[in-house]
């Protein structure tokens, strides 16, 4: 009897493997590694190979250093000067929303104060709004300001973040004690101390989450640069390569596709290593809150 309960018990601990869920689950790594190995096949090719052979196969001569080095120095070097101002938004849009959504964040969940339900309902409601609705209405604001064709009409908007602000306060409200807090005042530490000491380091995963977006959302910002710049000489690296397909499709123009594609290779290093430096926060940041102790 002891020997058949052990083994059910066995059988029930066993993790079950569904052969359909295999497969669909095949079926989505393949659709997301093949646009990836596409470009990287691509970014091999002369302008010449790209029509005149297969997508997903190597052909024709090996012209991958000499795309990169073409890429970067078309055009009076244009390219890094662009990269340079994706960076430039990045680093102060996306950095600057991670500061204002873990202050934010963890001032609503640490403090009471009057109309604080209706704040976390504005706060929905915004994380509920596309950004791309907002786009027109914040192009009209900031023409009547003179802020527009500025690297200020792309970094402002990007200092908002509410889904940012969400993530950090519904993290703050289970990853710090309040007890820890309460022992820190009562030895005369002052909120600001506190906060810089103890809460932000508890707060590390949530803000890892909250900046990888950012990052990423940044990054790939496309619409808000689309209308708020006229000046190439501003644009980040999404609305420069978009150009350089455009120049390539007029009447009488040479295609440059080869530095198109071999120009999104390069854009998306950064950012694939952004993921795998902050892989482990963002999974535990995700985690967090989820199970409470």
């Amino acid at each position: 009897m002891s020997h058949t309960r052990v083994g059910s018990r066995r059988l029930s601990t066993t993790p079950r493997k569904s052969v359909t869920l295999t497969a669909i689950m095949a079926l989505f790594v393949l659709y997301s590694l093949v646009p990836l190995a596409w470009l990287v096949i691509s970014a091999t090719k002369t302008q010449q190979s790209l029509f005149n052979s297969f997508g997903l196969w190597f052909s024709g001569p090996f012209a991958l250093f000499e795309n990169i080095w073409q890429t970067l120095t078309f055009d009076d070097g244009i390219f890094l000067q662009w990269f340079g101002n994706t960076l430039l938004y990045v680093v102060v849009g996306a950095g600057g929303a991670t500061l204002l959504a873990t202050l934010g964040g963890y001032g609503l969940a640490r403090f009471e104060f009057p109309g604080k339900r209706a704040v976390f309902a504005l706060i929905l409601a915004a994380i509920a709004i596309p950004g791309t609705a907002l786009a027109v209405p914040t192009f009209l604001l900031f023409s009547q300001v003179g802020l527009t064709n500025t690297v200020w009409s792309v970094i402002i908007p990007s200092l908002v973040s509410p889904f940012g602000l969400y993530l950090i306060w519904v993290y703050a409200r289970e990853a710090i004690p309040t007890e820890l807090l309460e022992a820190a005042r009562m030895d005369g530490s002052g909120e600001i101390r506190t906060f810089f000491t103890i809460s932000l380091r508890l707060l590390a995963p949530g803000v890892a989450t909250v900046g990888l977006f950012a990052i990423v959302a940044s990054w790939n910002n496309y619409f808000l640069p689309l209308i708020m710049l006229s000046n190439p000489d501003l644009y980040p690296l999404t609305i420069g390569l978009n150009l350089w397909n455009q120049q390539g499709q007029g009447i009488g123009a040479d295609p440059i596709y080869n530095l198109v594609i071999t120009g999104a290779l390069l854009t998306i290093i950064p950012i694939v290593g952004a993921f795998l430096i902050m892989q482990r926060y963002w999974q535990s940041g995700l985690a967090a809150g989820s199970v409470k102790a």
